[in-house]
């Protein structure tokens, strides 16, 4: 007879790790799904990424985050988070993506990539990381069309478009320029984003206005060819010489698991998931969610800093409803 777990936690990210540790505080039988890495998301970030947060925000558990800086990289990052996992021995399945989610009686059953399970509840924790929102432009299916960008060494001597005002956009431009590339942005309003990184926006900013990297502002890419980029703006249509095009557009999670299990979504512009903010227990009893999946599309509200705390709200009601 199949074990029947009390809790999986979808997502090995720094949410889905904090929600294992509540749960193995509290005695559960739990188990954490990654269908990547651990903390698969943050892995994926840029080589060179600093976070925005301080380090000591990010900590959780009582595990101190020390960092050179006060603004964690990338690497430190994922080193604090492999040392919360090996110091708590977490139950994670690494390299185990999801696959389908239905309600059997009380209980769910998951099916994965490498097996299937039961369990009496689940947390979404999945991110927003994996799927990037695309620009539905002609030529976006091209090879040198890139959704994900790791690190500037390949476009040296390039001629490089980056799509995009926020701070995936700016950090690419900014590293690609200062090894060598001829960089250009199409922006969609004036400048970038005003939520840029406080100390790389006037960097940009300057970086823009000297020339050194050309910015096609209140414009959108209108298609893209082998060898050049045709984008629409206010003065009418630009075309530019062009070797790849970095679309940081941004990304979304992954609504088909929230649709496989009838969680409802927002009818406005943001799709946000229907749940309780005080357990964070969607419209479907026994689903909950964590981090940034309960902002829907709306992807600049939840970070790790204040979304550790769901960890421990949703197993102290998993907790309270199960005596």
């Amino acid at each position: 007879m199949q074990t029947i777990n009390d809790l999986i936690i979808i997502g090995g990210g720094p949410i889905g790790l904090a929600c294992g540790i509540e749960a193995q505080k509290a005695g559960l039988n739990y188990l954490i799904l990654e269908k990547g890495a651990l903390c698969n998301s943050i892995y994926n970030y840029p080589v060179n990424m600093t976070f925005f947060s301080t380090s000591d925000r990010l900590e959780m558990a009582g595990i101190p985050f020390m960092s050179v800086g006060a603004k964690p990289t990338r690497t430190e990052a994922l080193e604090y988070y492999r040392r919360i996992y090996f110091h708590f021995q977490l139950k994670v399945n690494l390299y185990e993506g999801v696959e389908t989610l239905k309600k059997e009686g009380s209980n769910f059953h998951i099916l994965t990539s490498k097996g299937s399970y039961l369990t009496r509840k689940i947390v979404l924790a999945t991110g927003f990381y994996d799927l990037p929102n695309l620009m539905n432009v002609p030529g976006e299916d091209l090879p040198k069309v890139l959704h994900y960008y790791k690190e500037p060494w390949p476009f040296i001597g390039q001629k490089v478009l980056v799509v995009g005002g926020a701070n995936s956009a700016v950090d690419a431009a900014l590293e690609c320029w200062r090894k060598g590339a001829e960089v250009s942005m199409v922006l969609l309003g004036d400048e970038v984003d005003d939520n840029v990184k406080y100390w790389v926006r006037p960097d940009i900013m300057n970086r823009i206005k000297e020339g050194s990297i050309k910015a096609f502002t209140n414009s959108k890419v209108k298609e893209i060819k082998t060898d050049e980029v045709i984008i629409s703006t206010p003065q009418g249509e630009e075309r530019i010489a062009n070797n790849w095009v970095l679309a940081m557009t941004g990304y979304k999670p992954n609504f088909s698991l929230l649709d496989q299990l009838g969680v409802e979504l927002s009818l406005d512009e943001k799709r946000q998931p229907c749940y309780d903010q005080a357990n964070q227990e969607s419209n479907v009893p026994g689903v909950y969610l964590a981090g940034v999946v309960c902002g829907g599309l709306n992807t600049r509200e939840f970070f790790i800093e204040n979304s550790i705390s769901h960890a421990e709200a949703i197993v102290k009601d998993i907790v309270y409803k199960s005596t």
